[in-house]
Formats: structure tokens, sequence, C-alpha cells
């Protein structure tokens, strides 16, 4: 499929277009940044449109009819591939954000969405799925302030504290490990090129065939670019 040519349709559009209209950016400015807020989702918003559109006409061409998508930390810039799996290709999507505030903000806007966003941690997903989208969140500054520096290349080994670093792996392998055995084979990974070394760690831990695509792809809001990861390919 050529994204310069493919679109979402029209009732995707409008979706995606009404959610937009309807978030409550004074609340997700207190969450996405420390002030500001209302400059940043100025700034920020129409990429979230573009940028995610993209991505969500390259997954229309990935993705099955009728599968199940598990989404790790989806917030706003994940709203239009969401939307165009669970209207264009009738998959059930299931979001998760440990970000309680965000998840109201985000529910309240898409009421009209046939989805819904969880304030519980993915790994108490049931069921299995074909398409993992787990997209700037093993590198979460926030979440893993020891060893997300690491993964930019800017730890120092002067102060990394080797006991809080390790105890952030643990719970880092430990997600992967939850969320991977919830992939059916073959399967699809979307997550950023930063990332893609814990699901290989995994793949080659468990004997899994994976394919990296050569094409990344840019994001709107943290910056890291996606990729797409082929799981369990057969030859």
């Amino acid at each position: 499929m050529n994204t310069r040519y493919a679109k979402l349709a029209p009732a995707t559009t409008r979706l995606v277009t009404g959610v937009y209209d309807r978030l409550d950016y004074g609340a997700l400015g207190a969450i996405y940044c420390y002030e500001g807020g209302d400059e940043f989702w100025r700034a920020k918003r129409g990429p979230c449109v573009r940028l995610g559109s993209r991505i969500a006409v390259l997954l229309k061409k990935k993705l099955k009819r009728n599968g199940r998508s598990l989404y790790v930390g989806a917030g706003v810039a994940e709203l239009p591939p969401m939307i165009m799996e669970a209207v264009e290709l009738d998959r059930t999507v299931e979001p998760h954000n440990l970000r309680k505030a965000e998840v109201i903000a985000l529910n309240r806007a898409g009421r009209a969405l046939p989805l819904t966003f969880h304030a519980v941690d993915a790994a108490k997903a049931k069921g299995c799925f074909d398409h993992l989208w787990m997209v700037s969140v093993l590198n979460d500054p926030e979440r893993f302030p020891n060893l997300s520096p690491l993964t930019y290349g800017q730890g120092n080994p002067l102060t990394l504290d080797t006991m809080k670093f390790n105890k952030e792996r643990r719970t880092v392998r430990a997600l992967v490990a939850c969320c991977m055995g919830k992939l059916t084979r073959p399967g699809l990974v979307t997550t950023t090129t930063e990332e893609v070394i814990w699901i290989a760690e995994w793949c080659h831990q468990h004997g899994v065939a994976y394919r990296v695509g050569k094409r990344y792809y840019q994001t709107a809001l943290v910056g890291d670019p996606i990729c797409f990861i082929h799981i369990g390919e057969e030859d």
C-alpha cells in the first residue's frame, strides 16, 4: 500500500477529528508537561492527527480483520490507529494506560468510540492478541528513570544506581515477557527503535523468529521513531 495515496475512510477521519475536538486539553496539559500545557497541545495536536493517521494507514495493510490488539501505555497519540482498527477492520482494541487522569479524559472524549481505555497494567489483559503496540513504554523516563538514560546513550557510570537499574530492568523484562506471551504467531509488534532490543531479547530466549522492518516512522509526542516487528513468521 502506497501511503502517499492511501487514506483512512471518511467515517474514521470524522471520528478521529471529533475525539480530538472533545479532549480536555487543560487536564491533559498537566499530565504531559509541567508548564505551558495550552501551548504544548496547540503545537502537538496537529502532528498527533497527521502522524497518527499515517501509522493507521500502515497498520490497515498489515493487520487482519476481526483480530485483537493490545495497546500498552496508549494515550492521545494512539487514537488514530486504534480508531482505524476498530472501525475499519472490526478489530477488538484494548488500550491500557496507568495514568488514571488521562484515561478519564480519553474515555470522556471517546464515549462514542467502540473501545474503552483501561487504567490497569496491560499485564492483566486477558486472552491472546495478534498485534501488540508498545511505543515509548519500556524507555519511559518517568517510570524507569535509571534505565531510560542508558537507552539513549546518556547514562553516567559514576552516578548510576545499579540496584535501582537492575530492579527496573527486571520490571521491563517481566512486562515484555507477559505481553509477548499473549501474542499469537504470526503476530505484529509496533514499537520504537529504542525498544526493539527488549523484544529481540525475548525472541532469542524463546527461539522465536522475528524480523524488524527496515523503515522507521516519525511520532508526534516523544519523537522516538516507530518500526514494525513481524513475530513468528514462517520462512
